[in-house]
């Protein structure tokens, strides 16, 4: 037992370890070759008005996923309170912070604290939420396509040239290696999968999944289709005003049109999917190169976006961190309160 908890602390350690040096490794690159006396320029001339009024959207953005997590688990038979739904997403959002996609399982856990909701079940019903969200993600690319297609090629080539395209060659090995490990798994699974069964880890492993099968079928049998697909918009209209407004607390920025807004939420998201703490860095460098091919698509000096656009990062991350730090701590005592109340219900 306490081997298994002193590997666990480990892991946990080397995990969190690794992400944050991906965070420092992406912030080197996203800060290099430029001055912090202006950078710290642009944050003495901001117009802080504007990041409040985008933090008000960003926490909006949680009430309406929270609202939309409840008509997912409605099909498999739970009905829970929109407040335990809010509070278990600011707590998955902090766990992010730690380890880069924990907030997921620690979100499904934290409502089986406070509705009893079966993990595996709720855990489904959040990977079928990220789907969900890659299409609205991709509805956002295809307006950036539409309006900003200069900026999309401007930023292509800037990121590729940070690259030197060293990977490219390897990439397509690494998915034929992986395909291939997946396919021999899955063969052997076939060949034992009678052996398998004798092993209670076994059924605890195929009860997990089917729970997250039916999770993701959920989407299926929803009886308010249409109030959904609202909600989902409304979500990423949130996250859309969240990330435009704070281009108004700059001067340099404030020109923006909505156009430039679409090319910001894509290049600003594909920051944060990199495994890195709380999208730090990561999100800094893809701001910063975004910004600079804002400026030179509109024929302005590239090196002033880049500027520009890492000042904005800064803004904007700092915003989204204060948000998940100050509702995830919030959340704690609300759903200890919930965890509470329920054990004396019972």
């Amino acid at each position: 037992m306490e081997s298994a908890k002193k590997n666990n602390s480990v892991k946990t350690f080397l995990t969190i370890a690794i992400s944050l040096s991906i965070a420092m490794f992406f912030m080197w690159l996203a800060v290099r070759g430029l001055e912090f006396q202006k950078i710290a320029g642009y944050f003495a001339k901001a117009n802080y008005f504007w990041v409040l009024a985008a933090a008000v959207f960003g926490v909006l953005a949680y009430w309406f996923r929270a609202i939309r997590w409840n008509l997912l688990l409605e099909p498999l038979g739970y009905r829970i309170s929109n407040s335990n739904s809010f509070w278990t997403i600011a707590f998955g959002y902090l766990m992010n912070l730690t380890i880069p996609r924990s907030g997921e399982l620690a979100r499904s856990t934290a409502l089986f604290g406070v509705e009893k909701v079966p993990v595996e079940k709720s855990f489904g019903t959040i990977i079928l939420e990220r789907v969900v969200d890659l299409v609205c993600m991709f509805g956002f690319l295809g307006l950036t396509m539409a309006f900003k297609y200069s900026a999309i090629v401007s930023f292509y080539k800037f990121v590729t040239e940070e690259n030197n395209k060293t990977a490219e060659p390897a990439t397509g090995n690494k998915l034929v290696i992986i395909a291939g490990i997946v396919l021999l798994l899955g063969v052997l699974f076939f060949i034992f999968r009678k052996n398998l069964e004798k092993f209670a880890i076994y059924k605890k492993v195929v009860d997990f999944g089917k729970g997250i099968f039916h999770g993701l079928t959920s989407i299926f049998k929803l009886k308010q289709k249409v109030r959904f697909i609202l909600l989902s918009a409304a979500i990423w209209i949130c996250y859309y005003l969240a990330a435009y407004l704070v281009c108004f607390a700059l001067p340099e920025t404030s020109n923006f049109t909505f156009a430039d807004g679409f090319f910001i939420i894509v290049v600003g998201t594909l920051g944060m999917m990199v495994p890195a703490s709380g999208g730090i860095g990561a999100f800094h460098l893809a701001l910063k190169l975004g910004i600079m091919a804002l400026f030179l698509s509109m024929g302005k000096n590239p090196d002033e976006g880049a500027e520009v656009g890492l000042s904005y990062a800064f803004i904007s991350h700092t915003m989204q961190l204060v948000i998940m730090i100050v509702m995830g701590v919030i959340s704690i005592p609300f759903l200890a309160k919930s965890r509470a109340a329920l054990g004396n219900g019972n």
